[in-house]
């Protein structure tokens, strides 16, 4: 684990927070430059970057911090909530504050919603899959116990990790899944039938393959695992279900998809 990426005089930069940027700003130019395959301005596309990053941040940090309440926050000083490169996001939850702020984006602008998100799937899942090292990095989402020769092991100090038992790389994982994700998304792209379809694949797509992952997960508190399964399995039933919705009604109801040139 190499949490520091570089000291700059008081400054301490750590990798969690250089590759989650850096993958949302991967993801972000991914979608831009698809943009004009749909029919939409790359421009208004990378313009809608400051509000997704600003919903999904908070999304994503609210969610953690509802999720271990008890266990992190509660009696820890008011300002810990606020320590977000400790680590501490939840995926689902920034997908939903980037969601709802997306929204309200694409309505001050009177852009099309369907083939908007269209065009950010498959960046989401490209950003998503580079911002996971990250997480590998600085000791947070580790896997169980194993022996297996590729496992990883984390220093005695680590506040996030187990202290020296060797665990399942889940983060790496989940990264080259999402790459995979990724490919297909993009290969979709350019066959989709109508606006909506890409976006509704995402969604299936990524609780199909959260939900594999999770299967290796050792970071959850026992109380947390319900039925033998754990937070990140009951959300991604949710959101396979909204898959299947949007995939169901917009094939019923959507006029053919904008133009859709290579990209």
């Amino acid at each position: 684990m190499h949490p520091v990426a570089f000291q700059l005089g008081p400054l301490t930069v750590h990798w969690y927070g250089v590759l989650v940027a850096l993958g949302f700003l991967l993801g972000l130019w991914n979608a831009a430059r698809r943009a004009p395959a749909a029919g939409l301005s790359g421009e208004a596309v990378a313009d809608m970057g400051p509000w997704l990053i600003v919903g999904a941040v908070l999304g994503a940090r609210l969610l953690y911090v509802l999720t271990y309440w008890r266990e992190q926050f509660a009696r820890a000083p008011w300002w810990e909530v606020l320590m977000v490169h400790h680590g501490g996001l939840v995926f689902y939850g920034g997908l939903a504050g980037a969601v709802l702020a997306g929204l309200v984006f694409l309505h001050r602008r009177k852009l099309p919603v369907w083939r908007t998100a269209d065009v950010l799937a498959p960046g989401i899942a490209l950003g998503y899959a580079v911002g996971r090292w990250g997480c590998l990095l600085n000791g947070c989402c580790y896997g169980r116990v194993c022996d297996l020769r590729w496992a990883v092991r984390y220093p005695p100090d680590n506040p996030l990790g187990p202290p020296t038992f060797p665990v399942h790389p889940s983060q790496v994982y989940d990264s080259l899944l999402s790459f995979g994700l990724y490919g297909a998304l993009a290969w979709l792209f350019r066959r989709r039938r109508f606006d909506g379809q890409v976006f509704g694949a995402y969604l299936i797509g990524y609780a199909l393959t959260r939900s594999v992952v999770e299967c290796f997960r050792g970071d959850y508190p026992p109380e947390h695992i319900r039925l033998g399964l754990t937070p990140g399995h009951w959300t991604s039933l949710l959101v396979f279900l909204a898959g299947f919705t949007v995939l169901y009604t917009r094939a019923r109801t959507a006029a053919p998809p904008g133009p859709n040139r290579t990209n």
